[in-house]
This record gives C-alpha cells, sequence and structure tokens, in this order.
C-alpha cells in the first residue's frame, strides 16, 4: 500500500485453447508469478475474452482460487492493441482479438482501478494457454 492511497489492482488476463484444464491454466499461473516473485494471494481476478465464458477449465480455475472471471469481447478489449508485446495473427483471425491474455488483464484493470493499466507481466505461453498481469493504482 502507498502512502497516496489504495494497493494496486493485480488482475491475470487468460488465454486457452478449447479444454485446456484448470491445473494447466494454474501452472502457468504459479509459474508466471514465481519467476516474478509474485504471491498468488495478491491477485484481485482473472480475465479472458467472452468467447470463454463456458470454457469448463477456466470457471473451474476461477472457483478453486475462489476469484472473480471477467470477461470481454473482442470489441471491448481493441482499444488495448497498441500496447500489447505481441500481436497474433491466428488468435486475431479465432476472436477479432490480437492478444488476449493482454488485452484482458488490461481492460480488467483499467476497469478496476478506473486508471490506465500496464503490463507487469508480458504474454507467457503454452502449448494450451498464455498469460499475462496487468496493474493499475
Amino acid at each position: 500500500m502507498t502512502a497516496t492511497g489504495a494497493a494496486p489492482s493485480l488482475v491475470i488476463g487468460l488465454g486457452c485453447r478449447r479444454g485446456c484444464s484448470a491445473q494447466a491454466l494454474l501452472a502457468l499461473i504459479e509459474d508466471s508469478l514465481s519467476q516474478a516473485g509474485i504471491a498468488l494471494s495478491a491477485i484481485r481476478a482473472l480475465a479472458s475474452i467472452d468467447l470463454k465464458r463456458h470454457e469448463p477449465g477456466l470457471l473451474q480455475l476461477a472457483t478453486e482460487l475462489n476469484l472473480e472471471l471477467e470477461l470481454f469481447s473482442a470489441a471491448q478489449m481493441a482499444e488495448f492493441s497498441p500496447r500489447l508485446s505481441h500481436h497474433s495473427a491466428t488468435a486475431f483471425a479465432q476472436t477479432g482479438c490480437f492478444g488476449i491474455a493482454e488485452s484482458a488483464a488490461l481492460a480488467l484493470a483499467t476497469q478496476l482501478a478506473g486508471a490506465p493499466a500496464t503490463l507487469l507481466i508480458t504474454r507467457k505461453k503454452t502449448s494450451m494457454a498464455t498469460f499475462a498481469l496487468a496493474c493499475a493504482r
């Protein structure tokens, strides 16, 4: 916590292939946060694209971590496209979004804080999922 106010809003953005397990998502999250020296308990919420609203692994993960899962449309995430570390033509062709994890993280952190967000951890990728961490004060 800073002298000027509230603790930063740390949020995770996730993208995943259909059928990705909660365990695979959690492993990516834990590995990424561990490398950055950030505790999972510091995370306020999870975010993804609305196309994943029924993805079992993502829903199970949110339940297991007791975190809200906020979903955004590709149109809602489009404004963050210029700030992405990577633009995926494949993701865009499939979803209309150039980077789901980073865009979703930026969108939710901005929404929660009512202030511009920044990426603390840019896109981390496995064969099944992508992860990003955004922060806003």
